[in-house]
């Protein structure tokens, strides 16, 4: 038989590229694929193998769906972290196995499905034919394989044209500073959707946010409440003054009124 961690790669032993591998298989979700399987049968007391399962995102997901899965992947690294995270979750109906899709033995009664995603690409074809016996005798009868893989998604007569451009890009990767950026000014303007936006907050967005300012604290605060203000000071003034005629005393009131009167009669004599 083949090394299968050879042909898987030499990082899957790397403690750092692991942690960093769901973030590089941008976190699928395994939903899809569980619900895909429920549709065929399988339930809470169905058993499944997880063929390559990486870091166990779709692993610990059917874990906590059906009644036993079987975890396999060649990376020790790739294991450890898949216990780590089975042991947190109290996942006791999970096991790790270190073996690859040629040298996993499948001990425990035949599984009612097997999933594999993005691992069987790994070997050769010849091995994947082997491979995909293998699976077939660890299934029962009517056993579900779900496989997904990374296959060309080309004609045989575009074979040269792409694969001169995936060597072309091989040799020049595109660094990641420079995604995003233009390379031509009609480029610019697609990137700037034609500074609809731009134009829009400066002509508009930016304006109508200065006069509101204005309005609310130069008119609003400084004019409009300055006079309320005002008057409400005013009005407390005059009845300060007034109250001080307010003694209490009716000997003062009346001596108010016949001044008054008094006053009354001199107006009325003088006209």
């Amino acid at each position: 038989m083949i090394d299968e961690l050879a042909y898987a790669g030499p990082e899957h032993l790397d403690a750092a590229f692991v942690a960093g591998f769901d973030h590089k298989q941008g976190y699928p979700d395994p939903a899809g694929d569980l619900d895909a399987l429920a549709e065929q049968g399988l339930g809470a007391d169905s058993t499944l193998v997880d063929l390559g399962t990486g870091t166990g995102q779709f692993a610990l997901a059917a874990a906590r769906r059906f009644g036993h899965v079987t975890a396999v992947d060649v990376s020790p690294a790739m294991l450890a972290l898949l216990r780590e995270r089975a042991a947190d979750a109290g996942l006791g109906n999970l096991d790790c196995v270190r073996a690859g899709f040629l040298s996993y033995s499948h001990a425990r009664p035949p599984a009612d499905a097997v999933y594999t995603r993005h691992a069987l690409h790994q070997l050769p074809d010849f091995w994947k034919a082997l491979a995909l016996d293998r699976i077939a005798r660890m299934l029962r009868s009517g056993g579900i394989l779900r496989l997904r893989d990374l296959i060309y998604d080309f004609q045989p007569a575009e074979t040269e044209g792409v694969f001169r451009d995936w060597f072309r890009y091989a040799a020049a990767p595109v660094k990641a500073a420079t995604i995003g950026q233009p390379r031509t000014p009609f480029h610019k303007l697609l990137l700037n959707a034609y500074y609809v936006d731009l134009i829009y907050d400066r002509l508009i967005v930016r304006p109508l946010y200065v006069l509101s300012v204005f309005l609310a604290y130069r008119v609003d605060l400084g004019i409009i409440d300055g006079l309320v203000n005002a008057v409400g000071r005013a009005v407390v003034a005059w009845a300060a003054g007034f109250r001080r005629l307010q003694t209490g005393y009716v000997v003062n009131y009346a001596l108010t009124m016949l001044v008054g009167a008094v006053l009354l009669v001199g107006f009325l004599l003088i006209r």
